[in-house]
């Protein structure tokens, strides 16, 4: 019996790429860290320092990769992480705003604006 493949949807995120996020779940919570990267198809992003493993890698001297054990962040659910604010520092929601004709985020505590 063959299966069909699955339609990936895209998901609507709160962060994006290089937004300052505090962690608020699991062993990394209250770290702070920048978004590296965000996989939309699977509602995960990948923050700089936290939820980091351990993972071995085999040797490849043609590519000039050296074997052993190697630190690198794991994508964390996106529902984990809030924006930061860097004016009030505390963890925000993000409200959107029209100014000069161009959509915004602002921060819903203390109006800033966080798209610069």
């Amino acid at each position: 019996m063959r299966m069909k493949k699955q339609t990936v949807e895209k998901h609507d995120l709160h962060v994006k790429t290089g937004d300052r996020v505090i962690i608020t779940a699991g062993k990394d919570k209250g770290k702070i860290g920048n978004v590296k990267s965000v996989l939309a198809s699977e509602n995960k992003v990948i923050v700089e320092g936290a939820n980091m493993i351990t993972k071995a890698v085999k040797p490849n001297p043609m590519a000039g990769i050296q074997g052993g054990l190697t630190q690198m962040e794991a994508p964390m659910d996106s529902s984990k992480v809030m924006l930061y604010c860097s004016s009030c520092e505390k963890a925000t929601r993000v409200k959107h705003e029209v100014v000069d004709n161009k959509k915004v985020r602002v921060c819903k505590k203390c109006g800033e604006q966080l798209d610069v």
